[in-house]
């Protein structure tokens, strides 16, 4: 195929729950001219990569999944990695996106061709180039790895690990293993290595607010119920998120039902630690809901085995052996863990894009990411995000946020192809006063009352988190209004 072919209707960038999520919405809507390029192997995004011991979700099941594909048959409140995974695979089967996919496709940049109307994708190892009327980047937030910026870190000799990388050929038994991180994938791992390894030491920077998980199995006849009957499922996954919408009160904004949450940790955090000091140690010095909350009940239990030991002093450089700490000791190591999360594009896009008149969206956004309602951006027309900027929760599922967005963005697709329409693309004084409103209420959130965290860049401006409930986002984007935007 050369750059001069039949254009697609549809290119969709990735193959985790967005881009699945799009693709069956695409369908059903009667659109099936589409395609999508997924760099990997295989669909499933975060949760194909994130394969580390004791991966699952901190969200329940029944939320963390699309209403439109639901599944009975979740094993339990909180599913693992793999059951994730193996759900991403059904709706594959289930909605005929099997021909849709163009796996080791990986994605160089995007260039828009205004009097074409058209986007062209270019991709690695000399694969043709292709043509879309309509891109949908759904690449992700969470997608690229990424260690930390620490001094000597390729002077290490041992083995090192990424949290979304991991080596499961590299055998733990009677190994000295160092974590650096105590975020959600850390709080997850650590339990788990210290059944393993022969010595565990944590290297926490800032400890994080920890609430206890429960996690219930789901028996035969709750499965049976919601097979025959789906409103009963429908009504539970609805019992969920009215649940955690009530949890906006206390993280999203600092309020009395804050001391609540924080009552609830401090709470978990005395009744598995009886050690007074370390107990000082894991507690935080912020309002819950700065950072993002912690669900575990196993997380303290594995820092008090006998065989871990958690350490505070800040981590100056690492050497040939191991982690050297600001007071001098240097800690050897056979193995260093990294649970340091992702290089989350807060500043300049996930893949280079070219828009109308030659402007590049990585260029625009290198003072903090921005667009219009998280899904389009003034300049890049026919152009949707998935999981744009200020599109995360921080007390709800994503997939609802990414659902409404799905449904908004194929609307407007539909929109394009049935009206012949050459572009379709946000105004850009709708866009700068969305924007404004946005950062005014960001500013009376937690997120943005003094810690440091992944949502923010170095200066503080917040382009991760949406200030409000859930219900809030997707209400904003129930209908495409054409008034927001330029049609030609």
């Amino acid at each position: 195929m050369s750059a001069v072919s039949k254009p697609l209707d549809v290119a969709i960038i990735g193959a985790g729950f967005a881009g699945i999520g799009a693709a069956i919405r695409l369908r059903q809507k009667g659109i099936g001219d589409f395609a999508i390029f997924e760099r990997g192997d295989r669909v499933g995004g975060t949760w194909r990569d994130n394969t580390y011991p004791g991966a699952a979700c901190d969200i329940p099941s029944r939320l963390y999944s699309y209403s439109f594909a639901p599944n009975p048959d979740w094993s339990a409140t909180y599913s693992g990695s793999a059951e994730i995974l193996g759900y991403i695979d059904s709706m594959v089967a289930e909605f005929g996106i099997a021909p849709h996919l163009r796996f080791g496709h990986t994605v160089t940049g995007i260039v828009f061709d205004e009097e074409a109307g058209l986007w062209t994708l270019s991709f690695t190892g000399g694969r043709r180039k292709v043509r879309a009327r309509t891109v949908i980047l759904a690449s992700g937030p969470l997608s690229n790895a990424g260690f930390p910026d620490i001094a000597g870190i390729d002077s290490y000799e041992g083995h090192k690990i990424h949290s979304a990388r991991w080596d499961h050929d590299y055998d733990f038994t009677g190994k000295k293993v160092a974590v650096v991180g105590t975020g959600a994938s850390a709080v997850q791992i650590i339990p788990e290595l210290v059944k393993r390894a022969a010595a565990v030491k944590v290297f926490q920077r800032t400890p994080g607010w920890v609430l206890p998980r429960v996690n219930r199995r789901t028996n035969g006849l709750t499965k049976q119920v919601y097979r025959q009957l789906p409103v009963t499922q429908s009504l539970a996954r609805e019992a969920w998120f009215w649940g955690h919408e009530s949890v906006a009160l206390g993280v999203v904004w600092n309020t009395p039902l804050t001391r609540v949450v924080e009552s609830v940790a401090l709470m978990h955090l005395r009744s598995q630690v009886r050690d007074p000091w370390l107990r000082r140690q894991l507690t935080p010095d912020f309002r819950a809901g700065c950072k993002r909350l912690l669900m575990s009940s196993e997380y303290y239990p594995a820092l008090q085995a006998d065989n871990c030991k958690l350490i505070t002093w800040p981590i100056a450089e690492l050497s040939p052996h191991g982690i050297r700490t600001a007071e001098g000791i240097e800690h050897c190591a056979d193995c260093i863990v990294f649970a340091t999360g992702f290089e989350v594009s807060k500043q300049g896009s996930p893949i280079p894009v070219t828009g109308r008149g030659g402007r590049v969206l990585g260029d625009e956004w290198r003072g903090g990411a921005y667009a219009f309602k998280s899904v389009t951006v003034a300049g890049y027309p026919n152009l949707f995000l998935t999981f744009g900027p200020n599109s995360g929760p921080g007390h709800n599922s994503a997939l609802v946020y990414m659902e409404a967005q799905i449904d908004y963005l194929t609307d407007a697709i539909k929109i394009v192809l049935e009206r012949g329409l050459r572009t379709l693309e946000a105004r850009q004084d709708r866009q700068d006063r969305y924007n404004r409103g946005l950062q005014r209420r960001l500013t009376a959130t937690t997120w943005n009352s003094g810690c440091s965290s992944w949502y923010l860049t170095e200066d503080g401006f917040n382009a991760t988190m949406y200030p409000g409930f859930g219900s809030q986002y997707a209400r904003q984007l129930a209908r495409v209004d054409l008034a927001d935007f330029h049609l030609r």
